[in-house]
């Protein structure tokens, strides 16, 4: 059964840092071979792109609103993408979700697939 896990949610001040962990299991193909990607939710507001990275973690993508302050990652031998963010604002306050897309790129379009249950950041001011 796959499941993707995230972790490292939790209340942050504004200007801190966080990091966030996706753990990956159950895959029938090696992970190598899954694109994830890290999307949030934000109250009222719709599902958004936040960063991806390629299987083999060469390639990476970022939405304009966290470039230069939030850095995905991934270590294959662990099955585990992280999300390292930095200079966290309100507006970052969501609920973040990893997700896999078999064979993708890592971009915000791909198809994902499999997706966690989702973990709380929240940004106070």
């Amino acid at each position: 059964q796959v499941q993707l896990v995230e972790s490292g949610g939790g209340l942050v001040q504004a200007g801190g840092s966080g990091r966030l962990s996706c753990l990956a299991s159950g895959f029938s193909v090696t992970f190598r071979n899954y694109a994830v990607a890290w999307f949030r939710q934000a109250p009222g507001k719709e599902r958004e792109f936040v960063a991806g990275v390629s299987g083999a973690g060469r390639n990476t993508n970022y939405q304009d609103s966290v470039k230069g302050r939030f850095i995905i990652s991934r270590d294959n031998a662990k099955n585990t993408v992280y999300l390292e963010m930095n200079s966290l604002a309100p507006e970052d306050t969501a609920v973040y979700y990893c997700a896999a897309d078999l064979f993708g790129s890592g971009a915000g379009r791909g198809k994902y697939s499999y997706w966690g249950q989702g973990t709380q950041v929240t940004v106070s001011s």
